[in-house]
Formats: C-alpha cells, sequence, structure tokens
C-alpha cells in the first residue's frame, strides 16, 4: 500500500505548540510560572528562530509526572521567581 492509498490519521483540532502564554491558560497558571519551570529544566522548550513555544506532548508529559506516586517523584522544582527579572548593568532601565 503507497503513501497516496494510506489513511490519513485525524490532525487534532489545536495546535501541535504553544506561546508561553498559551502554555499558561491550558495548564491554568501565570505565565512567570511557566518562564519559570522552563528555567528550571521542568518544561523543555522548542525554539523555531526566536520564538519558543511548548508542545502540547510536553505539557502532557510535565502533568503526568506531577501525578506520579511520591516515591517515584523527583524532588520538587521551586517556582522561586528571584532574579528571572533582574536587570543587569548594562540594562538601560538599571539605575
Amino acid at each position: 500500500m503507497g503513501d497516496a492509498q494510506r489513511p490519513r490519521e485525524p490532525v487534532s483540532s489545536g495546535p501541535l505548540l504553544l506561546t508561553p502564554e498559551e502554555a499558561a491558560e491550558v495548564l491554568r497558571v501565570g505565565r512567570t510560572t511557566i518562564y519559570a519551570l522552563m528555567k528550571a529544566g521542568e518544561l523543555h522548550a522548542v525554539h523555531i528562530g526566536r520564538s519558543c513555544r511548548l508542545s502540547r506532548a510536553e505539557l502532557e508529559r510535565y502533568v503526568r509526572r506531577l501525578e506520579a506516586p511520591r516515591a517515584r517523584r523527583r524532588t520538587r522544582t521551586s517556582t522561586d521567581q528571584h532574579g528571572l527579572f533582574e536587570l543587569g548593568p548594562t540594562s538601560p532601565d538599571a539605575a
């Protein structure tokens, strides 16, 4: 059976990749929490050019890991946002 004759799988109605803002809506958390989770390595983003996106599969993986029994769960990652938006000495807003 060639590719032309193979039945197509239905395409999901939603986008495959989400912006951090859209991912925050899906998980019902704040945008800053999404950025903190990415910085901590808890969420793995896909970069296309300068755009940062999160796959639906990555969000599902993250939630499954949260639901895992405590014995298998790694130490909890803090979403402490201290330092996430610190201004460097060369920042035009640093005064």
